[in-house]
């Protein structure tokens, strides 16, 4: 594994990012098996509201780790707050995480139980700090919303998303995908698990508070293939390889307690 470079095989996997960033063997990595009878419900945790009506989303792209969805985070109009949070705090993208063929693929587990796929909607402290960079580096600088993907039927949604994949096979493909709303990605009920953790991909920064949905959403096994028709090679590449099992395995908890709002 050269300078910064990881993916997800066995060279460059996640059992090997920590010789790059030692962090990874942190106190409050990400992700972690969430017990249900280990969280206890914390009554001063109120519910999260999502302020997403005025949201502006940009592009789409191929980070050659997965596929994000970026978005205008240059004043407060998409925010989370409310839950463990102290203030609002703005999305800046979101982004998947998903399994091979008939596999599980999603970076938190349940009392050992993995989901499909997991959706992670990123948002940063612009109240505290200057930059999405900056708060990546601070110890509140993160909020991530989890989101679990189920199969079952087609999402009705979703495939405003798997139908722009084509256009960003490619790793370092970007294309405009603008006007979409994350909302219609959120499932009936917001309550959720939460916890102080990090990024689940390298640098790793242990910047995160985690808010785990606890209802997943339901997706088909077919909008979850278009997801694999992504590679993590670039057009020039020889060698193409399908972008799938790009998920980091639980981590330790190392006595960080997870609270749950119900």
């Amino acid at each position: 594994m050269k300078g910064n470079q990881w993916g997800y095989g066995k060279e460059d996997g996640p059992s090997i990012w920590h010789k790059n960033f030692p962090v990874a063997e942190g106190d409050r990595q990400s992700p972690i098996d969430i017990i249900p009878k280990e969280a206890p419900r914390d009554p001063n945790l109120g519910p999260i509201v999502l302020n997403y009506d005025q949201c502006t989303s940009l592009n789409i792209t191929n980070n050659g780790h997965s596929v994000v969805v970026e978005f205008d985070d240059t004043d407060d109009r998409s925010v989370i707050q409310g839950g463990p949070l102290g203030n609002p705090y703005r999305l800046k993208q979101f982004h998947f995480h998903w399994g091979g063929k008939g596999c599980h693929g999603s970076e938190h587990t349940v009392e050992g139980m993995s989901y499909a796929s997991e959706l992670h909607l990123v948002h940063w402290n612009a109240v505290k700090y200057k930059s999405f960079g900056q708060a990546a580096e601070a110890p509140d600088g993160l909020a991530v919303l989890g989101i679990f993907l189920d199969t079952g039927d087609d999402h009705r949604w979703l495939h405003m998303i798997t139908d722009a994949l084509y256009m960003v096979k490619f790793k370092a493909s970007v294309t405009d995908f603008k006007g979409f709303n994350p909302k219609c990605l959120l499932p009936s009920s917001l309550h959720y698990w939460t916890y102080l953790g990090s990024l689940t991909t390298p640098p790793l920064h242990e910047s995160v508070i985690w808010i785990v949905l606890k209802e997943p959403i339901i997706v088909s096994e077919k909008q979850l293939g278009k997801f694999r028709t992504l590679l993590f090679s670039g057009e020039e590449e020889d060698q193409r390889m399908r972008m799938e099992n790009n998920f980091r395995p639980p981590q330790p908890l190392k006595g960080r307690e997870v609270r749950s709002s119900n």
